[in-house]
Order: C-alpha cells, then sequence, then structure tokens
C-alpha cells in the first residue's frame, strides 16, 4: 500500500505540468484529479484521500482504470429584500376551481362555483336554528281536546295542503252541484269546434262526482289606465247565479242549441209517425 501512495502522489504533482500521466507498468491508464496550486489545502487533502479510497489493486498486481470526476460547484439562490421566495415544484394541494368543464369540448360549464355563496352557506350552517315550537292541542267549541275520531274527520274535509286545502262538498251541496258539474261535462255539445276528453264519473249520476273539488266565479277586474271597467266583464244584470243560468241566457249558445234541436227533431221525426206513406212511395217502382 505504500507503493501505491507514492504513486498517487507523484501523478498529483505530475498533473500540475502536463495533465495527465502514465504509469509504469504500461498496460493500463491513470487518470487522476486535478491538482491545485495549494497541495497542503483542506481540498488538495480530501482528494488525495478520495483517490487512497478508490483505487485498489487487482489479483495480478495492476491498477485498474478508475475516473474520478472534479468537484461540481453548487449554486444557491437566496432571496434579497423584496424579492418573492422562489416556488416549491411541488405545489401541494391546489384549490377548486371556479369553472368545472364538461367532458367534451360542445358541452358548456357543467357547473361554476361561486366562493361568496360557499361562504355564506357554510355560515349559515353553522347557525344553530332553534327548533319549532309544539302546536297547541286542538280543541272544540267546549274546550275539551280532540278525539281520534274528530281529528280524522277534521283531516278528510279537505285534500290537504298539497292541493292548497280544495275542500269536499257536504253532502246536502251535491245535488245542486252536480247540476253544475253537469252542464261542463256536456262542454262537447256547446261548442261544435272544441273536443274535450270523457271525464271519469261522466253517466254516473252524484257518485261520479270526484270527492274534492270546488266550483269559482271569475271575479270582475279594473284595467291599469283610470281603474275604467272593462268589456270582458259581465255587467251586473249579465251575471247569473249559477252556470246553468249563464249558459242558458248566452246568445251564442242559445242559437247553437236551437240549430242542434232542430236537427234532432228532423231526424226523429223521419222515423216517427205519418212517415208510412213516404216510405211506400220509396219502394215503389218507378216506370
Amino acid at each position: 500500500m505504500d507503493s501505491i501512495d507514492q504513486n498517487i502522489e507523484k501523478m498529483s504533482q505530475h498533473a500540475d505540468s502536463s495533465g495527465d500521466s502514465e504509469s509504469s507498468s504500461g498496460s493500463d491508464h491513470l487518470r487522476a484529479p486535478k491538482s491545485i496550486d495549494n497541495r497542503n489545502s483542506p481540498r488538495n487533502n480530501k482528494e488525495l484521500s478520495l483517490a487512497k479510497d478508490i483505487y485498489h489493486l487487482d489479483t495480478k498486481g495492476s491498477y485498474k482504470e478508475i475516473y474520478v470526476d472534479e468537484e461540481e460547484d453548487v449554486i444557491i439562490l437566496q432571496g434579497g429584500p423584496g424579492l418573492h421566495p422562489i416556488p416549491l415544484l411541488n405545489p401541494g394541494k391546489l384549490p377548486l376551481p371556479y369553472i368545472n368543464l364538461g367532458k367534451s369540448r360542445w358541452e358548456g360549464p357543467s357547473s361554476i362555483r361561486d366562493p361568496e355563496v360557499e361562504r355564506a352557506t357554510a355560515l349559515m350552517a353553522s347557525w344553530s336554528i332553534p327548533a319549532p315550537p309544539i302546536p297547541p292541542p286542538e280543541l272544540t267549541k267546549s274546550g275539551k281536546p280532540l278525539t281520534k275520531r274528530e281529528k280524522k274527520e277534521l283531516r278528510q274535509k279537505t285534500a290537504g295542503p298539497d292541493w292548497f286545502d280544495l275542500p269536499a262538498p257536504s253532502e246536502a251541496d251535491l245535488p245542486r252541484m252536480y247540476r253544475e258539474v253537469e252542464a261542463l261535462r256536456l262542454r262537447n255539445q256547446l261548442d261544435p269546434k272544441r273536443f274535450y276528453k270523457k271525464d271519469e264519473g261522466e253517466g254516473k249520476g252524484i257518485k261520479g262526482l270526484p270527492r274534492y273539488f270546488a266550483i269559482g266565479q271569475i271575479l270582475p277586474s279594473t284595467t291599469p289606465f283610470g281603474g275604467t271597467a272593462s268589456s270582458d266583464n259581465l255587467t251586473k244584470s249579465d251575471r247569473k247565479r249559477t252556470l246553468v243560468e249563464e249558459l242558458v241566457d248566452d246568445a251564442e249558445t242559445k242559437r247553437y242549441a236551437k240549430k242542434k234541436y232542430e236537427d234532432l227533431s228532423s231526424a226523429r221525426g223521419a222515423k216517427g209517425k205519418n212517415t208510412l206513406r213516404a216510405k211506400q212511395a220509396l219502394r215503389a217502382q218507378k216506370w
């Protein structure tokens, strides 16, 4: 090992003038690192110790060719005053985008994110909403609480809040309201140019009426200019109590009803009394 150290020192001294040196064996070439002017410097001693560690003798007593690169200078960038720090290569978790695009380019944005709305929603969710108070018990006119049977009867009087509490007419009002509903079901005969689908309960009498229904009335409206009466509104003399009375009093409805009555009468009269001679005349042979 002493001979190895001597050879390494000779090569480092010779590298100052000629660069690379050749070994005395003549078979293998050794390339030593570049020397430094100050041989006693810590850097030179470090290179010599490194060369001693990496050069070794093989089984035949010859040196292997090993290349030692020069030490690389590392540049360290330091931020000065008023300069932003250099960003990292891995930014970490990024914030959510404001617009999420669709799968294809022809689709528009699938969703648009609004930070203000998200902040307000999170703030509202953090608030504790008090529970609604317990409603007071339902009482009768005498002040006693209602029984289960009475509560059930009250629920059956209307169709519920989903149907705007549509009432169920009483049994005493059904015969009167049946005439109104029947007139609505005969609307096909009132207008020759309109056709309506047949009602489910049509032809079943009072039993065919729906359970929950109501008949409304069109209220007179005023025009936006001066509040004057509109020509579409009926006068007080033209208004009737029921729908049937208004249909009977309508002039156009009267004309169409009279025409239909004459058509039906002529069709029935052709098959009624005093038609035998006319039938025989049609059957008689014509010479």
